[in-house]
């Protein structure tokens, strides 16, 4: 449905990473290559950007309402609809704000990768692999500058406010992660909620964003719900790919298999498994840091009889969710294909 839309990106993309410095240029560009990623975040903005289209904004209800967030529509009739959404200013905004998205989730990647040592991403080698850490730190500032350049363009301040609060998420997501109490790493609360702030952040943000640029304001019921599908989307999608890395080899994942016991953490599945056999727990409160601790807690994961289903039944319980919160907007062509990404998120194998 968004195809189109899509198939310039990554030239379009390339070309606002560009910068004088070769080095920089190449290492930004890397993972923008046509070849690299599944465009996920993207995708989403374009589908829900139509989606809102199809909308009715809600009138003005009191002087509260006249800064609301919502971006002045210059578009004949005064709001954007299904008919005069396509080719707008709106569309135009909405499909950057799917660049800024793709933009601020390399620099992510490029930078978790530098902390992880990691040697692998999307199937490619990590950028430090290629060039070194300091160039790597550098792409992924980098990124993020074009980013807030390119945010600064769109004209709102609520959405700059909106996604600013999305990179804060990502910095503590990744903070949360390195100084974990032993407790917390044992909890799925905690767990739960650092795939928040790593992953569902920036989805759930990204989507209320798309709605205020269509002329939706903040508190509208538009807004809220695609707030709500962002963030349930985004923790069925991690729980999913936290449930990949004990089920799919290396080479379809694109990157290492069992890479977050390497990194010391614990995911949906071995938390249940913990939950299960208590010999585990000292493995996970210690980050499985002796020897033989991964090879334990991989055997008792395989011998448990429920942690991978409960994993799965919460992965299925947040997409549910998704869809509720997508089933209160209007029915579309472009809400149906959101239902049906959900589906593909928490069923694909890689």
């Amino acid at each position: 449905m968004v195809e189109k839309e899509l198939q310039p990106f990554a030239e379009s993309i390339q070309e606002l990473v560009s910068t004088d410095q070769p080095v920089l240029s190449m290492a930004a560009k890397h993972f923008f290559e046509k070849r690299h990623g599944k465009r996920f975040r993207p995708t989403i903005v374009q589908l829900m950007a139509k989606t809102v289209a199809a909308c009715t904004p809600e009138a003005k209800q009191s002087k509260e309402w006249e800064w609301s967030g919502a971006s002045d529509i210059d578009i004949k009739g005064g709001k954007v609809t299904s008919q005069n959404h396509q080719g707008s200013e709106v569309w135009r905004k909405q499909a950057q704000l799917g660049q800024i998205v793709e933009m601020i989730h390399v620099a992510s990647l490029i930078h978790d990768d530098v902390l992880d040592e990691a040697d692998t991403r999307r199937g490619g080698e990590a950028v430090h692999k290629l060039y070194s850490n300091k160039v790597a730190v550098l792409a992924g500032d980098y990124l993020l500058a074009r980013a807030s350049v390119l945010l600064a363009r769109l004209e709102n301040t609520a959405v700059v406010q909106i996604m600013a609060t999305a990179l804060e998420s990502l910095v503590a997501g990744e903070i949360m992660q390195l100084k974990a109490s032993p407790e917390e790493l044992l909890q799925m609360e905690s767990y739960l909620k650092k795939s928040y702030y790593k992953t569902a952040s920036l989805i759930c943000y990204a989507c209320r964003s798309t709605a205020l640029l269509g002329g939706h304001a903040y508190g509208s019921t538009v807004a809220t719900a695609c707030e709500e599908f962002g963030f349930h989307m985004g923790l069925a999608f991690q729980i999913q790919d936290d449930i990949l890395d004990f089920t799919a080899a290396a080479d379809i994942l694109g990157k290492p298999a069992l890479a977050d016991m390497s990194l010391g953490l614990s995911t949906a599945p071995i938390l249940y498994a913990a939950q299960e056999f208590p010999h585990l727990r000292p493995l996970v409160k210690r980050r499985f840091k002796e020897k033989g601790d991964k090879q334990t807690a991989l055997e008792a994961l395989y011998k448990s009889k429920t942690a991978m289903d409960k994993a799965k039944k919460l992965a299925e319980f947040h997409a549910q969710r998704a869809v509720d919160a997508l089933l209160r907007l209007p029915q579309s062509e472009a809400r149906d294909a959101l239902v049906r990404l959900t589906y593909v998120v928490i069923t694909r194998k890689k």
